[in-house]
C-alpha cells in the first residue's frame, strides 16, 4: 500500500508525491522553482499586498490499495481499492475516491466485483457520527456533503435515505427516507417513511408527512410531522397514557403525565388515571442516583375507585394508596456507617382492588414489610455497634399492623477479662467472655382503620432491655465440648397495669399508670456433647465400599429462678356455692417485654443427630484408587430431642421431636419430615393429663403433629446436559462442584444449550432439507412444591393443610415461550391461583398474554409493542378485568 500527503498551501501551489510524480521532467521542476523565487521577491517588493489565506487549514493525507493516480490536465487525484482520506476529523473509506483540486471536492463510491457485487460502498466518519452511503460529494471548504442512498445509526435509530445533504456538523436534510430501531434496513420488520428529514446528530429527527409500515405494507398511521427525540441525555416531557376499558369502571386513559428531568442525580413522574364512571387515580414516582454514594427511587400512589354509578343500588366507593421506597448505599461510600430502606406500606386492600397493577406476586403476598435503617461500627477494642431501625409489617388480611418507631440497639463486642496476654485460650477460666447489648423500642400495634390517627400513638408500647451474657468453653477427656453460660437482663417500661376485681359488675378492672418501672432476672444454662464415628466396610470390590454413620449427642441442663417478687394478687369472690379465687397477677403483663416467669424451671435437655453417608463407586471404569469412589448421602440430620422439667409437679417431659431429610435425588430433592410425639394422656374433655398414655389404654407415644414437605426443581439440562461441555473429558463433564460425579438417575448429560440445533449441509435429498427444521432441543423447566401437616394433639386426627404447587416455562422456539404457575388443595379439592403465560419475541416488537382462567382474579391481559424506549409509546394493550365482587 502507497500512503502519502497532498497539502495545498495557498490556491496558487501544490506539492505532490509519489510514483505518479516521478515522471514530471527536471525542466519542469526548475520553471516551478523559478517562479516561486519570483513570487517571493514580489512579496517583498510589495509587502503592503495582502496574501490570500488558503481555504484547506489542514493536511489531507490520502490511501490505497491498487493505485493512486494525478491526472495534471484534470487536476484530479484518483484512489482504487480499498481509498481512504483523512482531513481534519473527517474520515472516508470507499472502493473508488476523487479528490478534485479545482473545486476542493472528495467523490467516493463502491466498486463492481467480478461477481458482479456492488462493494466497497463508502463509509464517512465525522467525530462519532457515521454515514455508509451508495456514494457521496463532499467540499473540504464549505464543509457540505451530498449523499445518496445513505445509511446512518443515531441513536436508537437507523436511518436510510435515496438523498441526503449535509449543512454542517449539527444539520442533515434528507429526502424520501425511512427509519427503525431494527437493525436490518434492508428488509425492517417495521419503520417509518418520510418525504422530508431534518436531522440533528444526537438531539432530534424532524419530519414532514410521516407514515408507519410494518412488514413494509403502509398502515393508517401517521402524522402531518413527527418529532423523534435522541438524545441520550434525560430529557422532560410529555408521557402518552394508555387508553382501554375496565369491565366495572368503564373507559379509562391510564398512565398519562409528564416527566421531570430535574437533574443528573434525580428525576420525577407524575401520572394520573381517569375513568369514565369517576373513578381516578394519581401516581408519582421518583429516581434518585449520586455515584458511588446511593441511589433509590421512591413511589406513591392514591386511588379513588368507584363501583357502578351513582345513585344505583350496587355503588362503592373506596380509597386506597401505597407508599414504596427503596434506598441503598454504596458499600464504598461509608465503610463504618450504612443507611438503607425498603418500605412497603399503604392499605391492606390495595393490591387486590388496583385496577392500574397487575403484579401477581404482590397480590398473592398477604403481608407488607417495611424496614429503615441506619447502623454504625465504632472502631477499637472492644468494637461497639450502634443500629437505629423502624420496621412495618402489615397483614392484607387481617388488615392488622406492627410497628416500631423506631428500635435502637447498642452493643459492646466480646470481652475476654481474663484472657492471656499471647492471645492463646485455654481452659475454662482463659475462656470466660461477656458482652453488653441493650435494646429500646416504640412498638405500635393497630390497624388499617386507625393507621397514622391520634389513638394509634396513644396505644404505643415504649421500654427497653438490657443484656448481659458470660459465657465459657473448654474440653472434657479431650473429646467432650462443654459449654456454659449465664445471662442477667434487666428491662425497663414507662408504664405498668394494676388489676384488680370489680364486685359489682364483676369483672377485671385494669388502671394503666405511667412511670418508669423495672424489673431484672437471671439464668444459668450448660450442655456438653462429643461426635462418635461408626464405618462399616463392605471392601473394595463392592459397589458400596463403605457407610459412615455420624453421631452427634448433646445434653444440656438449665436452670431459671422464678421471679415471684414481681407479681401481686386479687381476690375474686365466689358466687353459687364456687369458692373465692385468689388471681395472681403481674403488673408488667401487657406491657411492651410482658413479665418475667414466676415459675422455677430445672430443664434437662437432650439431643442426638445421625448423618448416614456411603461412598459408592462411580460408573468410569478408567478411574483408580480412590478417584473410583465418591458420597453419596443417604439420611441427613435425623435427630431427636426433648426437655424433662427436674422442678415440675406434673407433665414434666415435653413432645419428643423428630426431624429428618431423606436425599432422593443428589443435590436436587430431598423430602424433608418431621413430627412430634407425646407420652401423656388426654381426658375426656381432650385436655392433656399428668398420665402416661400407655397406662390410659393407649400406645407409648401419642402422635401430636408430623410434617412431610419437599421442592423439586428439574430442567432440560439436568437431562440432556450442555453441548459448551464438549471439550471435557466424560470424567469432567460429569464432575459436580465437590468434584464427585453428578451423575444420577437420568444418566450421562448431553446438549440442548444449543437452541437452533444447527444446520447441516444442504443435501439433494428434501428430507433432510425437512428434518434441519425440527432439529430443535426444547428448553424447559419445572418446579414443584409439596407439603402436608397432620395435626392430632387434642385428637383431631386430621390433615391441618395438604397442598402441591407447581410452575413451568417451556420456549417452544428460539422466540416463543410458554408458563404456568398453578396449585391443587389436595384437603379442599380445588385449583389454587392459576396462571398461563405467553410470550413471543418478535425481534423488535414484544408481545405478551397472561390469562388467569378461573377463580376470584379471573382475567386476561395482552399487549404487544416496540422493545426500544425511545417508541415505547407505540403500542397496543388490552386487558379483561376480574368479575365484579357481589
Amino acid at each position: 500500500m502507497q500512503t502519502n500527503h497532498l497539502q495545498i498551501l495557498f490556491l496558487f501551489f501544490f506539492a505532490f508525491a509519489g510514483n505518479s510524480f516521478a515522471q514530471v521532467k527536471d525542466s519542469t521542476r526548475v520553471s516551478q522553482e523559478s517562479q516561486k523565487a519570483q513570487q517571493d521577491s514580489t512579496q517583498v517588493e510589495n509587502d503592503s499586498i495582502k496574501v490570500k489565506k488558503s481555504l484547506l487549514s489542514d493536511i489531507i493525507s490520502s490511501s490505497a490499495e491498487d493505485y493512486r493516480r494525478f491526472d495534471r490536465k484534470e487536476n484530479k487525484l484518483y484512489l482504487y481499492n480499498e481509498a481512504k482520506v483523512n482531513y481534519q476529523d473527517y474520515k472516508v473509506e470507499a472502493g473508488v475516491i476523487v479528490i478534485d483540486n479545482n473545486t476542493n471536492e472528495i467523490f467516493a463510491k463502491g466498486i463492481i466485483d467480478t461477481t458482479g457485487e456492488y462493494t466497497q460502498t463508502p463509509i464517512f466518519d465525522q467525530g462519532q457520527n457515521t454515514i455508509k452511503p451508495d456514494s457521496l460529494i463532499f467540499n473540504f471548504d464549505t464543509k457540505k456533503a451530498l449523499v445518496y442512498n445513505s445509511r446512518t445509526n443515531q441513536g436508537a435509530f437507523n436511518v436510510k435515505s435515496k438523498t441526503s445533504k449535509r449543512v454542517n456538523d449539527s444539520v442533515y436534510y434528507s429526502a424520501d427516507a425511512i427509519f427503525t430501531t431494527d437493525d436490518d434496513l434492508e428488509d425492517p420488520d417495521y419503520f417509518f417513511r418520510a418525504r422530508k428529514i431534518k436531522l440533528v446528530p444526537d438531539k432530534k429527527i424532524v419530519t414532514s408527512w410521516v407514515n408507519m409500515y410494518i412488514a413494509d405494507v403502509p398502515t393508517p398511521l401517521g402524522l402531518p410531522f413527527g418529532y423523534f427525540p435522541m438524545t441520550d441525555k434525560q430529557a422532560s416531557g410529555f408521557i402518552i397514557p394508555s387508553f382501554g376499558e375496565n369491565i366495572n369502571r368503564g373507559f379509562f386513559l391510564q398512565n398519562g403525565g409528564y416527566y421531570f428531568a430535574i437533574s443528573d442525580y434525580v428525576d420525577l413522574s407524575i401520572l394520573g388515571d381517569y375513568y369514565s364512571n369517576g373513578s381516578y387515580g394519581f401516581k408519582a414516582q421518583s429516581n434518585y442516583n449520586k455515584r458511588y454514594r446511593f441511589n433509590g427511587n421512591v413511589n406513591f400512589r392514591m386511588e379513588k375507585l368507584l363501583d357502578e354509578e351513582r345513585g344505583f343500588p350496587g355503588f362503592a366507593e373506596q380509597n386506597i394508596f401505597n407508599i414504596r421506597w427503596s434506598h441503598k448505599q454504596d458499600n464504598k461510600a461509608n465503610p463504618n456507617s450504612r443507611f438503607s430502606a425498603s418500605v412497603n406500606l399503604g392499605s391492606s386492600k390495595y393490591y387486590r382492588e388496583s385496577v392500574n397493577q397487575n403484579n401477581t406476586g404482590n397480590y398473592l403476598d398477604n403481608t407488607l414489610k417495611s424496614s429503615v435503617s441506619y447502623s454504625k461500627t465504632f472502631g477499637g477494642e472492644p468494637q461497639m455497634n450502634l443500629n437505629i431501625t423502624a420496621t412495618h409489617s402489615q397483614n392484607t388480611n387481617t388488615e392488622k399492623i406492627n410497628m416500631t418507631l423506631p428500635t435502637a440497639q447498642f452493643s459492646v463486642g466480646r470481652l475476654y477479662p481474663f484472657a492471656p496476654k499471647n492471645g492463646i485460650k485455654k481452659g475454662i477460666i482463659d475462656n470466660i467472655n461477656l458482652q453488653y447489648n441493650v435494646r429500646a423500642e416504640n412498638r405500635i400495634n393497630t390497624t388499617d382503620s386507625l393507621f397514622f390517627k391520634p389513638q394509634m400513638f396513644k396505644d404505643a408500647q415504649v421500654g427497653a432491655k438490657h443484656n448481659i451474657p458470660i459465657s465459657t468453653n473448654f474440653k472434657v477427656f479431650d473429646h467432650f465440648s462443654v459449654s456454659a453460660s449465664s445471662n442477667v437482663e434487666e428491662v425497663w417500661t414507662l408504664k405498668t397495669i394494676d388489676q384488680s376485681f370489680d364486685e359489682i359488675n364483676r369483672e377485671v378492672v385494669r388502671d394503666t399508670t405511667n412511670g418508669f418501672d423495672r424489673y431484672m432476672t437471671y439464668n444459668f444454662s450448660a450442655s456438653v456433647g462429643t461426635t462418635v464415628y461408626g464405618m462399616f466396610n463392605f471392601g473394595d470390590d463392592k459397589k458400596i465400599k463403605a457407610i459412615r454413620h455420624v453421631m452427634q449427642p448433646s445434653i444440656g441442663y438449665s436452670i431459671n429462678p422464678g421471679f415471684d417478687q414481681y407479681y401481686d394478687s386479687y381476690t375474686k369472690p365466689g358466687i353459687a356455692g364456687i369458692d373465692d379465687q385468689e388471681i395472681e397477677y403481674s403488673r408488667f403483663e401487657g406491657t411492651l417485654y410482658g413479665a418475667p416467669n414466676n415459675r422455677f424451671a430445672n430443664n434437662l435437655s437432650f439431643n442426638l443427630t445421625n448423618n448416614f453417608e456411603a461412598k459408592v463407586r462411580k460408573k468410569d471404569s478408567t478411574l483408580t484408587g480412590e478417584d473410583r469412589y465418591e458420597k453419596r448421602k443417604l439420611l441427613s440430620n435425623l435427630s431427636i430431642g426433648a426437655n424433662y422439667n427436674l422442678a415440675a409437679d406434673s407433665l414434666k417431659l415435653s413432645d419428643i421431636s423428630l426431624r429428618a431429610s431423606i436425599p432422593i435425588v443428589k443435590d436436587k430433592l430431598s423430602i424433608n419430615t418431621s413430627a412430634a410425639l407425646n407420652i401423656y394422656a388426654l381426658d375426656n374433655n381432650n385436655r392433656i393429663i399428668d398420665k402416661l398414655n400407655i397406662n390410659n389404654g393407649g400406645s407409648l407415644f401419642r402422635l401430636t403433629r408430623a410434617n412431610v414437605s419437599f421442592n423439586y426443581g428439574l430442567k432440560s439440562s439436568d437431562l440432556f446436559g450442555n453441548d459448551d461441555d464438549d471439550d471435557k473429558s466424560d470424567q469432567d463433564k460429569n464432575r459436580d462442584e465437590n468434584g464427585f460425579d453428578d451423575t444420577d438417575l437420568f444418566g450421562s448429560k448431553n446438549s440442548i444449550n444449543d437452541l437452533a440445533g444447527g444446520e447441516d449441509d444442504k443435501k439433494d435429498d428434501d428430507d433432510d432439507e425437512d428434518d434441519t427444521l425440527y432439529n430443535y432441543k426444547i428448553p424447559w423447566s419445572l418446579n414443584l412444591a409439596y407439603t402436608m401437616t397432620y395435626n392430632n394433639r387434642a385428637r383431631q386426627n386430621e390433615v391441618a393443610s395438604h397442598s402441591i404447587m407447581f410452575s413451568g416455562d417451556v420456549d417452544l422456539s428460539p422466540k416463543w415461550s410458554v408458563g404456568v404457575s398453578s396449585g391443587y388443595d389436595i384437603k379442599n379439592k380445588g385449583f389454587t391461583f392459576t396462571q398461563l403465560r405467553f410470550s413471543r419475541d418478535l425481534n423488535t416488537w414484544r408481545m405478551n398474554f397472561n390469562w388467569t382462567p378461573f377463580g376470584t382474579r379471573k382475567s386476561w391481559f395482552f399487549f404487544i409493542g416496540i422493545k426500544a424506549n425511545v417508541l415505547s409509546d407505540i403500542k397496543y394493550d388490552k386487558n379483561k378485568d376480574r368479575d365484579r365482587k357481589l
